[in-house]
Parts: structure tokens; C-alpha cells; sequence
């Protein structure tokens, strides 16, 4: 079974994903005691995708998130490079496709916003990726980003780092198809920055109006941005 390295080969990383396919949404909800349907929807109303909007679900595994984005009448499109994750989510009304971070399959500005969750970290290069969806979004357009942070309590992130992480990779381990794949995923939770870091790299790779809203104590960040006007 693949088990990708914190040097994220993109070939490694979407094969562990292939692995992981099977169950991966099972696991997802085993691993967050359910509060990854909570998340999704902050997400979502952080994203304010509308009638008529094109929104681009990068990393999107199967799916899952990209149907909650387009419940308010968006066009959402579910975006990955794990072949095996776009198949899993083939039951959901959604189009799909096989995309690279690094080197999007779309014309400049296509998309009205774009949205990541709990996968930039997995990009073998982070800012080159948000470049890369800077191109494809419109000027004007939105960015939201949803991904593991850093508590800000210090005893609940002190609890995060030593414990949390640990019971999070043996539940993994249990419900999962490849359950090596949930060592690097607790690996890469770790090694990721906190929230002024990683909103200092997003402005670093072309987008202003950088906030962040801290979810369930700061284990998991929502950012959000926008590209500059054409005129700006």
C-alpha cells in the first residue's frame, strides 16, 4: 500500500489517495467524531457560492464537499488527481476532473471562486498551487480555503499535539483501507503552519483581503481571500 512522505511526491501522494479511496469519507467522520459535516458547512457559507457562480473544488476526493457547495444553485466542479477518489464519488450529481494542482486544465479566469479543503497541504508546492488557482479564477473572484491549524488555547493545542493526533491515526488506522496513509496525514497536520503563517503565503501567491475564522478551538482554519481587480 502507498504511503506518502513530507517531501509530497505528487505520484506518491495520489497513489496513498487511490488506497484510501474505498473508505476515505467513513474514515473522515470516524477520525473528527462528525465534525467534519460541521466544517463543510462553514465552508460553505464562507464560499457564499451562488445561482450561476462556476466554483472550482480543488482536491476534491469524492466529492462530498462540492454537493454541499452547489445545494444554494452554484456550478461546482469536483477537482482531483487521485483517479481512485474521483471514482468513489461517481453516485454524486456533480462533474468531475482529473486536475493538477500545479497545472489546472482551465482557462484563465473560468471559475468565480475556488475552494480547498483539508487538501493544499498535500500540494507538493504550496504556493505555486495558489498561483496557479489565482489564474483560473476571475479577477475579483474568491478564495476559501479550509485546512488543520493550530489551536490557539495553549493547553487544548498542547492536548492537539500530543494526544488528539495519536487517537486521530489509531481510528484511522482501524477504518481505513490503507491505514499507513493516516501516519503521513497526522505527519503532514503537524509540519502544516498556523494561521498567520499560512495566510502570509496566500498573500505571498497574488490574493488580498486575507482572513481566517478559527473553527472548533483553531484545530481547523477557514481563510478566505479575493484577486485583485483587473484595475487594481
Amino acid at each position: 500500500m502507498a504511503r506518502a512522505s513530507l517531501d509530497k511526491d505528487p505520484n506518491d501522494v495520489a497513489a496513498m489517495f487511490d488506497d484510501v479511496a474505498q473508505n476515505y469519507d467513513r474514515a473522515n467522520s470516524v477520525m473528527t467524531f462528525g465534525f467534519d459535516r460541521r466544517w463543510r458547512i462553514a465552508t460553505a457559507q464562507a464560499l457564499e457560492a451562488g445561482p450561476g457562480e462556476r466554483v472550482l473544488d480543488l482536491a476534491a476526493g469524492t466529492g462530498v464537499s462540492t454537493e454541499e457547495y452547489a445545494r444554494d444553485g452554484a456550478w461546482c466542479v469536483a477537482a482531483d488527481f487521485s483517479l481512485g477518489m474521483l471514482r468513489g464519488g461517481a453516485h454524486r450529481g456533480v462533474p468531475r476532473v482529473a486536475a493538477d494542482a500545479l497545472r489546472l486544465p482551465f482557462a484563465d479566469g473560468s471559475f468565480d471562486a475556488a475552494t480547498v479543503s483539508f487538501g493544499v497541504r498535500n500540494f507538493v508546492d504550496t504556493r505555486a498551487a495558489l498561483t496557479e488557482i489565482a489564474r483560473v479564477v476571475r479577477p475579483g473572484g474568491r478564495l476559501v480555503i479550509c485546512e488543520v491549524s493550530t489551536p490557539t488555547f495553549a493547553p487544548i493545542r498542547f492536548l492537539h499535539r500530543t494526544v488528539l493526533l495519536r487517537v486521530l491515526t489509531w481510528l484511522g488506522r482501524r477504518v481505513s483501507s490503507n491505514p499507513e496513509a493516516y501516519s503521513y496525514l497526522a505527519e503532514s497536520m503537524l509540519n502544516w503552519p498556523d494561521q498567520r503563517r499560512f495566510g502570509r503565503i496566500i498573500a505571498e501567491s497574488g490574493w488580498v483581503g486575507v482572513e481566517w475564522l478559527n473553527l472548533t478551538f483553531g484545530v481547523v482554519a477557514i481563510h478566505r481571500a479575493r484577486k485583485p481587480d483587473a484595475d487594481s
